[in-house]
């Protein structure tokens, strides 16, 4: 999100790097922002506290999302300037190969460097950021998918179109998936698979909530978080 504290913040792109992640700048100090964490770490703000709420994203197709909402409003590409938005377009050939643009400090061999992963970060309890990556291919041969992250539960549910979305699970035990849309519990209830929870059929005020989390390439998440647990 960008408001804290009350205050919109309104963001450009600097053009600089770290670590192969991209920097955001604010147009308010040019302070720059860690874009996956969501904190500043140049600038006047450093040290101010400033930190943007993560939200959950998911990776999916047109044809899966239409049919969860399609009341959906769709970006157009008629945008008034001469430029391919075609997928893939502006960096086809790098996507083609596991070689990379820009070095990084630290590689790890366990995935290649574009394979891609779920990624989240837990508050641990001695107030450090836990980082926790899911290999996608993991996932999609495990598409109801529980684990736990300092002592946090969670649960990973994969689309037949490779979405995933993560929940926590309020120490529910989750056994099969029914379908795209509802899975159940080791004691038979339903629950509905939602953006915003896992919501309980017998109790429709029973709302297990979404973690934020989102799609990253390996080694841009291993570069950044050289520390993190890897699910594979």
């Amino acid at each position: 999100e960008s408001v804290v504290d009350g205050k919109h913040i309104r963001f450009g792109t600097s053009g600089l790097l770290y670590r192969s992640n991209k920097l955001m700048f604010d147009h308010a100090t040019t302070s720059l922002w860690n874009m996956l964490e969501g904190v500043p770490v140049v600038g006047e703000r450093v040290g101010s506290g400033a930190q943007l709420t993560r939200r959950s994203m998911v990776t999916t197709t047109w044809g899966e999302w239409r049919a969860w909402h399609p009341e959906t409003t769709v970006l157009s590409l008629e945008t008034g300037h001469e430029r391919d938005y075609d997928e893939g377009a502006a960096y086809r050939d790098y996507f083609r190969t596991d070689r990379l643009m820009f070095q990084v400090q630290a590689r790890d061999d366990r995935l290649d460097n574009k394979d891609e992963v779920v990624v989240m970060l837990f508050d641990s309890p001695g107030g450090d950021q836990y980082p926790l990556a899911l290999s996608v291919d993991f996932l999609e041969d495990h598409p109801l998918f529980q684990g736990e992250a300092v002592g946090q539960s969670y649960v990973v549910e994969t689309s037949q179109d490779g979405a995933n979305r993560v929940y926590r699970t309020g120490g529910q035990r989750f056994e099969r998936q029914l379908d795209d849309f509802r899975v159940a519990d080791v004691d038979g209830r339903v629950w509905r698979v939602t953006e915003d929870g896992l919501i309980a059929d017998e109790g429709p005020d029973t709302t297990l909530a979404r973690l934020p989390a989102h799609r990253a390439f390996w080694f841009g998440w291993y570069a950044q978080f050289p520390q993190t647990e890897l699910v594979r």
